[in-house]
């Protein structure tokens, strides 16, 4: 009796285990799967974030421009964002991603997504690490635009529409995706150990050293410098959407340098996600009160405008190394931005550089500091390497911005006339003004 109970016992077990191996195989290919449907998701969740800087931009320039130039940052914005993704598929994508192989450059091709594996008989999803083609270049699209939207406000009130356009377009779609393409397309740069994670130097710097060299060659606006070195101040137009772009931007930043984990689909991406989460938010913080204090001790006064900028200046710093550094590491280098900008913005007046809305203390000066601090919290890298990849992209960014914007100028021409540059570019070059009920405008009705 005591036999039989025994083989049947081991019969009923052996049927256990022969219908739970399907079952534990497709546990196993829906975890894949799952992580997969993550790390989509954060694509593209990351990506919309990012495109809502998109309108942080634009209400940032908006309210740092005088009221006649309104309506044209408004409608170079949304043209950035257009053109971006435009040229991005077009050439940039390819020529950032495909076929780099420690190279300089990738394929000048139309990129196509390419989901064979997950589409498979046998879906293959990349080990936990996989994703949706379309998610990803919607992501890296984002960021192009952002890299234009700095040159936009530090040339603004003075620079013509369809020049500026035309920049934009070899900015969007063979500048940044070569310089791009040598760290995260697998280029040189990354295989010497270059370290760039969300893009101090990739995106901001990148935007910061073509608007330096629009700024020299379009030269400052109207009445800015007095003859006798004076700097006459230019009020914008409005500091509550200048406040209101600034939030937007830095509500964005959490996909910009969250999303750039590149993966949500373990317990320890989720946790690398969060961890840089709150290091952005310290850094924009401590970028803040950094930038008041120093203000009020060298000025007697708060500027609201160096306290918004201070924030952007933090978030830009900690772009370049998120993750790896403590909250108060996180504070550290983001006060150091905020301080970068206070010191930086009185110096490009003193060198006679007119920067509409302080891009370039914030994106490059900045940028450059956050890519060279990456190695006080991040072991694996090192201050050399660090200097090689923010010297050779700041050389090919400066050097191409320079020919294309000289060839603009002696061709179409880039500036403005005195004339229109008085009266405003929203009348005299879009026809359209941002507030016709005031002013000039409320008198013709």
């Amino acid at each position: 009796m005591t036999a039989k109970i025994l083989k049947l016992g081991s019969a009923a077990l052996i049927g256990l285990t022969a219908m739970s191996a399907p079952a534990l195989a497709e546990e196993t290919m829906t975890s894949g799967e799952s992580a997969y449907i993550f790390n989509t998701l954060l694509f593209l969740m990351a990506g919309f974030m990012v495109m809502f800087m998109a309108a942080g931009f634009a209400m940032l320039e908006a309210g740092m421009v005088r009221s006649k130039n309104v309506a044209i940052q408004c409608t170079k914005n949304i043209s950035i964002f257009s053109i971006a993704g435009i040229m991005y598929y077009l050439v940039g994508y390819n020529l950032m991603y495909d076929g780099v192989d420690a190279g300089f450059i990738g394929s000048l091709s139309l990129w196509s997504p390419d989901d064979t594996g997950a589409l498979a008989d046998v879906p293959a999803f990349g080990e936990g690490e996989g994703y949706a083609a379309a998610s990803d270049w919607y992501f890296q699209m984002v960021f192009v635009a952002t890299a234009a939207s700095i040159v936009s406000g530090t040339l603004a009130e003075r620079i013509k529409l369809w020049p500026f356009l035309l920049f934009t377009v070899v900015l969007t779609g063979f500048i940044y995706p070569i310089q791009g393409a040598w760290q995260w397309g697998g280029g040189w740069l990354s295989e010497m150990g270059f370290s760039d994670f969300a893009g101090s130097t990739i995106v901001h710097s990148t935007g910061g050293w073509a608007a330096l060299v629009g700024a020299i060659i379009l030269g400052a606006r109207y009445g800015k410098f007095g003859a006798n070195g004076e700097i006459n101040v230019m009020p914008g137009s409005s500091m509550p959407l200048a406040t209101l772009g600034t939030f937007i931007l830095w509500l964005g930043w959490f996909g910009f340098n969250g999303g750039s984990q590149l993966a949500l689909g373990s317990a320890s991406n989720a946790i690398d996600v969060s961890q840089i989460f709150i290091n952005t938010n310290m850094a924009a913080a401590a970028g803040v009160v950094t930038a008041m204090i120093l203000t009020q001790l060298l000025y007697t006064k708060v500027d609201l405008t160096m306290a918004l900028n201070g924030a952007l200046a933090g978030l830009v710093s900690i772009t370049a190394e998120p993750l790896t550094p403590t909250l108060g590491s996180a504070a550290m280098i983001g006060a150091v931005g905020g301080a970068i900008v206070v010191v930086t913005v009185p110096l490009l007046d003193k060198l006679k550089i007119d920067d509409v809305v302080g891009a370039i203390p914030v994106h490059l000066f900045a940028g450059i500091w956050g890519t060279m601090a990456v190695p006080l919290t991040n072991s694996e890298t090192s201050f050399y390497v660090q200097g090689v990849g923010v010297v050779s992209i700041g050389a090919f960014v400066v050097l191409a911005s320079l020919a294309f914007w000289l060839a603009l100028k002696f061709t179409i021409g880039i500036r403005a006339s005195q004339e229109e540059e008085v009266l405003g570019l929203d009348k005299t070059e879009i026809g359209l003004e941002a507030y016709p009920e005031f002013g000039a405008g409320s008198q013709r009705i």
